[in-house]
């Protein structure tokens, strides 16, 4: 790398005193080869880091559908490890800004540059508060990702991937217990959920072990897919039953007492939980939900004024609500209407079946008409399934898993149908443009596909970005003639509203100390959604400090770009170019999509 930016000085410096080439096509030829090398040099550095990265996270690589000699291991759980990486990560930051001159890149290598640094700042301002996340919650937790990780990304087509499941399942228990002991670490220092996040992580823990192998009864879901995959394997039946007995061994002698020190160790901090549901109980609590709003949102947008912004949208988008309960002649106030839709038989399904059936029916449409809106579409297929029972009482209401880059796994949408009556009909068409088409299923998939991309690039992301275009991808299925029903329309707008009022509750939670009650109490008053969807969702937003603000905030963003765009070209404005300038560079913050939009006008211009 050094030898050839030398090189290139020196041939400017034998230019200067007239030694120069012998025409001025060799220069630009000698010019162009010297950009093509130094874009090719830095391809090779992000392409070198990542392999160091997923050297060291055996986890990553089954989420890329990479089976190699680590198949069968954990990322190593310890904080000496997470130092490790960081200071990594920071010093392959510094080698970048040594060795490649940024001005001597390509458009998109400088964009990869910035990126890089971007990622380097972010890791920056969290490190110090990395001790201030919790271990287990009943969002996040290897007492449901464990499972969940086995059964769908674990992937069995041999003996030897089946003998990663076996070794897995070993490896569990001791994975378990160091995050038992780093979780009492960080209780016995102040960093400790609310009392009533305990019996969540409990109950999904017991869940986990229970049934065979680790008592009498039906199959655990865990012990039923290793029996299913490893069934399917073209292998004498000795060697299939012997793999399954080591399996269950394994689930009986190393994962059960984990978990069962597990449900002890929540038990324990369950009798020393103080009062207070947000991070300002945390000594450094003010500056720790600073940073996660400036890492969620990618802004400088304090509390206060993303408080507002939520307050300003949650007005505008009730007084859109209106016009629609005039539209379908309903006679009372606003949350009169609310009522109506929380308790009426009609806006709910009977059957899980049916409610899959709609969201078949919605997606089919959807993808017929991606393109015409569309100037590049997703190649992997998408699958949607219903949450596994083993998760489902305490996971959120939707949420998507990408594909794998090599086709072997599609993109999945999971739909929580544990209760019905959290899942209104209402809402169902746009949470399926929202998690299937054209929201994360599309751009995500897009972005994995960008094989020409740094891996950091196809494989990381920007919350505001990412769950800003999920948002904008709702309303942009009304730009794409859906929503002919106003109950789903209102519900587009309930669904926008939802995270509007994100803005209000999130900050109101951890910035102006309101309680659990406080902000369920305004969900309730402000929106039609039913009470156990409401109550998840504060409880999602307690234990996921600063996320839920980062979905308007981007749509917000998003919008405003592509008004200016459509103000700008005028005619020479299309739907799909906007799009392709959005999604082809895969994830970025706020600040460099609008740089990278406003550089589209104007070439278009």
């Amino acid at each position: 790398m050094r030898n050839l930016l030398l090189s290139a000085a020196s041939a400017l410096a034998l230019t200067a005193v007239g030694i120069a080439p012998a025409s001025h096509a060799q220069t630009s030829d000698a010019e162009t080869q010297a950009e093509q090398d130094v874009n090719e040099q830095l391809a090779a550095f992000f392409q070198d880091y990542d392999e160091q990265e997923l050297a060291d996270s055996p986890v990553s690589k089954a989420y890329r559908g990479i089976r190699d000699e680590d198949y069968g291991k954990w990322d190593d759980p310890s904080e000496a490890a997470e130092i490790a990486q960081y200071e990594r990560s920071q010093t392959a930051l510094e080698q970048m800004e040594t060795e490649f001159d940024e001005n001597a890149l390509s458009e998109d290598g400088q964009l990869s540059y910035r990126l890089f640094q971007a990622r380097g700042e972010r890791s920056t301002n969290a490190f110090p508060f990395r001790r201030n996340a919790y271990i287990f919650d009943q969002m996040n937790g290897a007492q449901s990702q464990i499972p969940a990780f086995m059964i769908n990304i674990h992937r069995v087509s041999s003996k030897a991937d089946a003998e990663a499941y076996v070794s897995r399942l070993d490896g569990a228990g001791p994975l378990i217990e160091a995050l038992v002991a780093q979780s009492a670490e960080r209780a016995n220092d102040g960093v400790i959920v609310p009392d009533w996040v305990f019996p969540y992580v409990i109950a999904d823990a017991k869940n986990v072990i229970s049934g065979a192998p680790f008592e009498d009864g039906d199959d655990s879901p865990i012990y039923a897919d290793l029996k299913k995959k490893v069934g399917d394997l073209d292998i004498p039946e000795d060697e299939k039953s012997d793999l399954i007995a080591r399996g269950g061994a394994a689930m009986v002698a190393s994962m059960k007492p984990a978990y069962e020190k597990l449900i002890a160790e929540m038990e324990r901090q369950q009798a020393m939980a103080v009062d207070g549901d947000g991070i300002w109980r945390f000594k450094d609590g003010a500056a720790y939900y600073a940073e996660r709003l400036q890492n969620y949102t990618t802004t400088d947008l304090t509390a206060d004024e993303i408080h507002q912004i939520g307050l300003d949208n949650v007005a505008r988008i009730h007084s859109l609500m209106r016009k629609i309960m005039a539209d379908v002649g309903f006679e009372g106030s606003l949350q009169d209407f609310f009522a109506h839709l929380r308790s009426s038989d009609e806006f709910y399904y009977d059957t899980r079946e049916a409610y899959l059936a709609d969201v078949d029916a919605k997606l089919t449409a959807m993808t017929a008409k991606l393109p015409e809106y569309f100037d590049t579409l997703p190649k992997a297929p998408l699958v949607v399934k219903p949450v596994e029972a083993f998760r489902e009482k305490s996971a959120g209401k939707a949420f998507y898993n990408g594909p794998a880059p090599d086709g072997s796994r599609p993109g999945t949408y999971y739909v929580n149908l544990y209760n019905l009556r959290s899942m209104s009909k209402t809402e169902l068409e746009a949470l399926a443009y929202h998690e299937g088409l054209p929201g994360h299923h599309l751009q995500r998939t897009i972005q994995t596909e960008l094989g020409d991309l740094p891996p950091f690039r196809r494989f990381g992301g920007w919350t505001a970005y990412t769950e800003g275009w999920g948002l904008y991808s709702e309303e942009l299925g009304k730009d794409m003639g859906f929503y002919q029903d106003p109950y789903s329309d209102f519900g587009r707008l309930g669904m926008e509203l939802w995270r509007a009022c994100r803005l209000v509750v999130d900050t109101g939670i951890h910035d102006k100390r309101w309680s659990r009650e406080e902000a369920i109490q305004y969900l309730t008053d402000n929106t039609p959604n039913p009470e156990g969807d409401i109550r998840k969702a504060i409880e999602r937003y307690i234990v996921y400090p600063g996320q839920a603000t980062a979905y308007m905030i981007g749509k917000l963003k998003i919008l405003e770009l592509r008004s200016r765009a459509q103000d700008a070209l005028g005619d020479k404005f299309t739907m799909g170019g906007f799009h392709d300038v959005v999604l082809k560079s895969g994830p970025v913050p706020l600040d460099i999509l609008e740089e990278r939009v406003d550089a589209w006008i104007a070439d278009s211009k």
